[in-house]
């Protein structure tokens, strides 16, 4: 038994932060059901170039998508009014609502949270958008780099001095998901202690300027801000005799004595903290760490004890023994026969990740859920067909 089981969300989810949000709920038990609307699964597909793909192909995709685990897919045309009816109903019987549609959308058809609540009044109603319900940017459209560009976040990405960059991941949509998932149980507690539902309202932006809180923690006067691409001494990016990277993180006064002893610069010890040496110093190491292959370095680094790690290619992650050892790995049997590669769970109450079901396809369990709510056969078939 999962942490929530017996928690039942209906999610009308999409893009990144929403269905992150709804995995953590997922995987830790909840009985999570995709609304997904025909049109919206078109445009996506033409977005990424799915609409190629064969229908065993996109089966096969879905399957692969760890963010559509652990859910049941119901597929309905959001804007009809039978397809409404069906909604509600299963609103009804839910504890949860997330949604990422620009403010408003919802709300224009009859979904939104005062429709949704005249259903079931203690629902707990998750909007995530790009800057929030409020506001002068509230109807903005943008993804991930937009939130970072606003907050000021995306301006300390990168080592170029002259140029900001993408980051290459997305960190303002996974850092929404998380506060989002945060939210809504910190909405379902209090809802046990107050009867009461609510309207929880997230933004990437708002969940974006938490990643700056280290630099404004340390710097309340903004001109001591060091620019872009200025490192420390004693952290660094160091490139090996065979073109592979360690990083090295060795800022304690203490390490720092060690990593310098064992590269041989002993000389460098008491110039941790001298700005004026940084230029000078990382040359130097730039040339020590050069003059080995990095296997090498990592046996001596590991018998010094100081602070480093090999930066890792994706495959080389996939295969680190100790990622494997943390279930953070998997390898799941897909309906097809073929071997499905799944992240674990980065927050676990038990040992192990539970994988109840690899991603359905659209619509696969329209027919279940919609004969779980005692809708008649009729309304289901013209909802199944409308959904197709």
């Amino acid at each position: 038994m999962g942490a929530l089981e017996g928690v039942r969300v209906v999610d009308f989810s999409k893009f990144l932060p929403g269905p992150y949000c709804t995995w953590l709920l997922a995987d830790m038990g909840a009985d999570v059901i995709r609304i997904e609307n025909p049109r919206e699964i078109a445009k996506q597909a033409k977005a990424f170039g799915w609409d190629k793909l064969s229908d065993a192909e996109r089966k096969v995709l879905r399957e692969t998508d760890i963010l559509a685990r652990n859910k049941r897919s119901v597929m309905l045309d959001i804007g009809d009014e039978k397809a409404q009816e069906a909604i509600k109903a299963l609103v009804a019987t839910a504890d949860i609502v997330v949604e990422d549609y620009r403010p408003g959308v919802l709300e224009g058809i009859g979904l939104g949270y005062e429709a949704l609540k005249a259903v079931k009044p203690d629902i707990i109603y998750v909007s995530l958008t790009l800057c929030g319900q409020t506001g002068p940017y509230r109807d903005k459209p943008g993804h991930d780099p937009i939130a970072l560009a606003i907050t000021g976040v995306l301006s300390r990405i990168g080592e170029n001095p002259d140029a900001p960059s993408f980051s290459g991941i997305p960190a303002a949509d996974v850092v929404t998901g998380t506060h989002a998932a945060f939210a809504t149980l910190a909405a379902f507690i209090e809802r046990q202690r107050t009867g009461q539902g609510r309207h929880v309202d997230v933004a990437m932006s708002d969940c974006s300027m938490s990643l700056l809180v280290n630099v404004l923690s340390r710097h309340a006067d903004l001109s001591t801000i060091p620019p872009r691409g200025s490192r420390r001494a004693d952290s660094g990016l160091w490139r090996t005799k065979d073109g592979s990277y360690i990083c090295t993180t060795d800022m304690e006064p203490r390490f720092w004595r060690t990593f310098c002893e064992t590269v041989g610069r002993p000389d460098f010890i008491e110039s941790q903290h001298d700005v004026s040496r940084r230029g000078e110093i990382r040359a130097e190491l730039d040339k020590v760490f050069a003059s080995r292959a990095r296997d090498e370095w990592l046996q001596i680094l590991e018998a010094a004890g100081t602070q480093y790690a090999p930066v890792n290619e994706i495959p080389e992650a996939l295969a680190d023994p100790h990622l494997r050892a943390r279930g953070m790995v998997m390898e799941i049997p897909g309906t097809s026969g073929r071997t499905v590669r799944q992240i674990g769970q980065p927050v676990r109450l038990d040992e192990e990740t539970s994988i109840r079901n690899l991603g359905h396809a659209p619509g696969t369990d329209t027919e279940e859920v919609l004969s779980e709510l005692g809708l008649a056969r009729e309304m289901i078939d013209q909802l199944m067909y409308k959904g197709a």
